[in-house]
């Protein structure tokens, strides 16, 4: 069978006139469809407005649903062990008024344990080294309706006990925790070293002090002798211990929020969107009737054949 060779501008046209086709062929469709909601009005009106009622209906205030955020970080548990104890909460409803649990990684850009941004769109890969995914925080995300606003607080509390009493999270914690408890002591000492270093020995030194002469570019000369002060090293080592100090009273429980679950202000199931869904379902819909109408007699010889 011979094989006929296509180069890139051959493709091209081929992929333009494929286009063009399905093009003509949606148009074709919905000439097609204004014909038939013309002819059979009386058949597609009915179906569009019990379409807007549906909308109606689905989007009253108190059916508003809406997507609840926090930010979880995970004091020693890895990202694997804490999605093993958030799988049952995919599966089932197990907190009253919230569905539709998932998380979403969080993205440090500069390399400061700082989260940055929120994944939604799940587009970061692991091996991206700009926009670096956290292991240590994860976004929680549920969907609530408003009438349930009011037990926010509830499954606020009863999600972080039922991750809190995972065996598996509860081990890696015990794990962190005594490490981090010695890395805090450590920087401490350190730091109180660099300060005795700084300020005793060259100051409070009667052998050493002697009168400062000039200072300058960080270097202060006395004397004879030129002490460079560990001032960068003091601001390093200080900034480290602070970071260290701050994450060890983060370090409550194996899985700790650092803000109040947030509902996103804008609906999922918003009027006007939904409207424009149901009216495009109810002309849909309407004009498929209308259509069974139109072809009902060669149907029913279809039928009788």
């Amino acid at each position: 069978m011979e094989q006929r060779e296509m180069n890139f501008f051959d493709l091209c046209v081929a992929c333009g006139r494929a286009i063009g086709r399905g093009c003509a062929a949606m148009g074709r469709l919905l000439a097609h469809m204004t014909r038939r909601t013309y002819r059979y009005w009386w058949v597609v009106l009915p179906v569009v407005m019990l379409a807007a009622v549906a909308a109606f209906y689905y989007t009253r205030p108190t059916n508003r649903i809406y997507c609840a955020n926090a930010v979880a970080l995970l004091n020693g548990p890895s990202v694997q062990q804490f999605e093993q104890a958030y799988a049952p909460l995919r599966k089932k409803t197990l907190l009253d008024g919230a569905t539709d649990f998932t998380t979403f990684r969080v993205v440090d850009c500069l390399g400061d344990e700082t989260a940055d941004f929120i994944d939604f769109r799940r587009k970061i890969k692991p091996t991206d080294t700009v926009n670096v995914l956290m292991q240590d925080r994860l976004c929680l995300q549920f969907r609530i309706k408003e009438r349930d606003l009011r037990r926010l607080p509830a499954i606020e509390q009863g999600l972080t006990e039922l991750l809190n009493a995972d065996e598996a999270m509860q081990r890696s914690y015990a794990a962190y925790l005594a490490n981090l408890r010695e890395e805090v002591a450590f920087n401490h000492a350190q730091a109180h070293k660099l300060d005795s270093l700084t300020s005793t020995y060259y100051f409070y030194n009667a052998t050493t002090a002697q009168p400062l002469a000039y200072n300058g570019n960080g270097v202060n000369f006395y004397g004879d002798r030129r002490i460079r002060l560990f001032l960068d090293e003091l601001y390093e080592q200080r900034a480290h211990m602070q970071r260290s100090d701050y994450r060890l009273q983060l370090a409550t429980a194996p899985v700790t929020l650092e803000n109040h679950f947030a509902l996103d202000a804008k609906p999922l199931n918003g009027r006007f969107k939904c409207m424009l869904l149901f009216f495009l379902m109810g002309w849909i819909a309407g004009c498929a009737l209308a259509e069974l109408m139109a072809q009902r007699k060669a149907l029913n010889a279809w039928l009788k054949a």
